[in-house]
């Protein structure tokens, strides 16, 4: 008998491991890996989804085996490949097979176990759908139906416009979808029907894809520009690359507005030219619709999307596209890098610093190792690209593990903008402004009068920080997480950003019954219903969180900023990259601070990095372009350097102090997270996994903690962490593997431990 090796779809560690079944003999030529199946799992009648991930004919096991139940795809929904990285991924994040399995899937592909009625056991229903379109097909010759009309009474209206149109379609050998007949006659599905039960017409189910962007497809093609000598220079390198399939890692650092977006396009032209595919990732869904329709004006209908703001249908046939090899490019964000392509030649990472390449949630993957392990997989180059590298690429580069590709001018040869730095301590903010000084409200006001655009950035959504008593000092908090309520004046109400808690805004303080709450602090809301005070002439757009709930809004907001229908876009650090509008001329970063206070070693760099990549939205075509950057900390070397853009300056001044204090990149990070409902508990599980490192790792590893977690209690749970720092650690992972293994059985008395390979973030 055929034996299969499958992974069920039960995560604990006990099924961490492929079970053996066997394939009855009606199913022996469906059954094949990469395929989700149907089997029954431990005692009685419980069937669960399961992955296939090898074919055998033995087994060690020495009873009968179970069969598979059923099979739920007629082709594999994971290839070799995404087999192969699966495992790689469940080893290298300390996350369930199952897990990494189902992380790589669409959300339809995602089956729900349903528990039957009187103790039955359970069903297993896939929650993949086509969508069908009805289409109509007529099956008498024109001089037919002109004769039917004849035999219809004359106030048969409806009728008679069916049959006139059927001559029509007939004569001219045409098919319709049903709807469009339906709209454009104004006829009710029943008269079709009844069209077709005569043997007029025949209906016909096909199926049709969800397809986002699909508008795009029809569009003008762009053509390829001419290459500015460095942005030759850099083609030439990954060029050769792709010629010989040599799996190289090239950094691509490039000023904002030097074409790299150019480059990417016509990598991407030879690739396709050579028969081979392309995939690139962009940061966040905010970048997505003006990267899709350079991409779409370049390649057409050949690209497929994939990023979380698209619906499960869309997603899923976008996912059944590139599978099938009806689109060769794939543009979306992290979890694109898992895209079912079959043949990939080049593997491309835009903004490659970004934080949100980071995954939150097992498996905690960083999509550039995931482009790395695939590129190393097809024998394809990798081109991670950015302004502002993250540290650890940039050296990487400097010890040619990366290959360093440098773009220092921009493409038009203008000059980067001007910053200026704004002293909020000296600064004049009268009474209307609030957050704005007397010279960013001037310098919109002046560019407003010469008709052209500006760009607002501050780095905190909602109406106010918190809400206080002036008279006692209460501060309205969340009651799941140890944080304070944000205001927020559209909803009325404060609400909670690490858990969604939401609760009206208080008019009696609930500790003094004083009538003397404020609002402190400031928000995107705020400052937006600020410059409707002071600038009342100009036409806002607020884009964050609150604004881009619905679907297609960040699209729609920016096409409204990019055809002139508003004069200034506010927003939070979605705006601060990648957006090209040639008439932004001005670039407002409201208060530089808000990273720097936080208890992070990175601090610096994200503020470096979101300063500079924000400056470049200015003056990025004819139109001179000016940077205000109002802060209280005007002598930080964050602030300072990036001010003058220097990149170089910042990378050698933060690369010495991760030197002293042995941070990466010259340290590896592994953070440790343990979580109960009780403190106390928390507390005494987090000592014990301590104990069991220390006893464990060489005298060679650093081991910060334990400690309460920055933001000790979130969502009822209260969070303690270790973080181990270290160079070379061989029993690092068996001894994070036997860990797993053994907080598998606290797990059930409610105790969650988080394993996260390089952390982007400590809080």
């Amino acid at each position: 008998m055929r034996v299969a090796k499958i992974i069920v779809d039960v995560p604990t560690m006990q099924t961490n491991r492929p079970f053996d079944y066997g394939i009855p003999d009606a199913l022996v030529d469906k059954v094949q890996p990469g395929m989700r199946v149907v089997v029954n799992f431990g005692q009685g009648k419980r069937l669960v989804m399961g992955m296939v991930v090898a074919l055998t004919d033995s087994t060690d096991f020495d009873g009968e085996l179970k069969p598979i139940q059923d099979v739920l795809d007629e082709q594999p929904v994971l290839s070799k490949e995404l087999l192969a990285l699966s495992k790689w991924l469940a080893d290298d994040s300390f996350a369930f097979w199952i897990t990494c399995l189902q992380t790589m899937l669409p959300n339809a592909l995602k089956t729900e176990t349903k528990q039957l009625k009187n103790g039955a056991g359970t069903q297993v229903v896939d929650k993949g759908r086509v969508q069908t379109v009805d289409y109509l097909h007529t099956l008498l010759p024109a001089a037919r139906y002109t004769d039917l009309l004849q035999e219809v009474r004359k106030n048969a209206v409806k009728q008679i416009a069916l049959l006139t149109r059927l001559g029509e379609l007939a004569a001219q050998a045409e098919v319709l979808p049903v709807l469009q007949l339906e709209k454009e006659l104004g006829i009710p599905r029943s008269i079709i029907t009844a069209a077709a039960a005569k043997g007029w017409v025949e209906l016909e189910q096909r199926e049709e894809y969800r397809h986002p962007y699909a508008e795009l497809d029809n569009m003008p093609r762009t053509t390829p520009l001419t290459l500015t000598p460095q942005q030759q220079d850099a083609f030439d390198a990954v060029s050769d690359a792709l010629n010989s399939q040599q799996n190289d890692t090239f950094l691509l650092e490039g000023v904002t507005g030097s074409g790299k977006t150019e480059v990417y396009l016509q990598l991407m032209a030879q690739t396709l030219a050579d028969g081979r595919d392309a995939l690139m990732l962009v940061p966040e869904i905010g970048l997505t619709p003006q990267m899709v329709a350079r991409v779409k004006g370049r390649f057409g209908a050949n690209v497929a999307v994939l990023h979380s703001g698209l619906s499960d249908g869309e997603r899923y046939d976008e996912w059944r596209r590139i599978a099938r090899g009806e689109a060769h490019v794939v543009i979306g964000a992290r979890s694109a890098a898992f895209a079912p392509l079959q043949n990939l030649g080049l593997l491309i990472m835009d903004e490659e610093h970004e934080a949100s390449y980071k995954q939150d949630d097992a498996p905690r993957y960083n999509a550039r190792d995931v482009l790395r392990w695939r590129g190393a997989y097809n024998h394809a180059p990798v081109l991670l690209g950015s302004a502002t590298p993250s540290l650890e690429s940039r050296a990487r580069a400097q010890k040619n593990v990366y290959k360093l590709l440098l773009m220092p001018e921009r493409a038009n040869h203008r000059a980067l903008p001007p910053s200026e730095i704004v002293d909020m301590r000296e600064a004049e903010v009268d009474e209307h402004s609030g957050d704005l000084s007397t010279e960013l409200i001037s310098a919109l006001t002046e560019c407003l009068q010469r008709g052209e655009q500006a760009v607002l950035l501050l780095n905190r959504r909602g109406f106010s920080s918190f809400v206080m008593c002036r008279e006692c000092g209460y501060v309205a908090k969340c009651p799941n997480c140890d944080i304070s309520l944000t205001l927020h004046m559209d909803s009325h109400s404060l609400r909670c950003h690490y858990c969604g808690h939401e609760e009206a805004i208080p008019r009696i303080c609930p500790s003094c019954q004083s009538k003397k709450i404020r609002y402190y602090g400031t928000g995107t809301e705020k400052v937006e219903q600020t410059l409707n005070a002071v600038l009342p002439q100009a036409r806002v757009l607020r884009m964050d969180v609150d604004t881009t709930r619905r679907k297609g809004a960040h699209g729609r907001i920016l096409k409204q900023f990019g055809d002139g229908q508003a004069d200034i876009l506010l927003g939070t650090q979605m705006i601060a990259k990648g957006l090209d509008f040639p008439n932004v001329t001005l670039v407002g970063v409201i208060n530089a601070d808000t990273a720097l206070g936080l208890p992070d070693f990175r601090a610096s760099e994200r503020t470096f990095q979101l300063l500079t990549q924000v400056s470049g939205r200015a003056g990025r075509a004819e139109k001179p372009g000016r940077v205000l950057i109002q802060t209280y900390n005007p002598d930080h070397y964050a602030i300072q350097l990036a001010q003058h853009h220097d990149y170089e300056r910042f990378f050698a001044l933060e690369m010495h102090m991760r030197h002293e204090g042995n941070y990466p990149p010259y340290f590896f990070t592994f953070k440790l997270t343990v979580s109960h409902e009780e403190e106390d508990k928390a507390a005494k599980a987090v000592y014990r996994l301590a104990d069991m490192l220390t006893a464990h790792l060489s005298d060679q590893a650093i081991i910060l903690g334990p400690t309460r977690g920055a933001i000790a209690r979130v969502k009822r749970r209260y969070y303690y962490q270790i973080v181990i720092k270290y160079k070379k650690e061989p029993a690092l992972q068996a001894t994070l593997e036997q860990m797993l293994e053994t907080t598998q059985i606290s797990s059930r008395s409610g105790y969650q431990i988080a394993f996260d390979r390089e952390p982007l973030s400590f809080i």
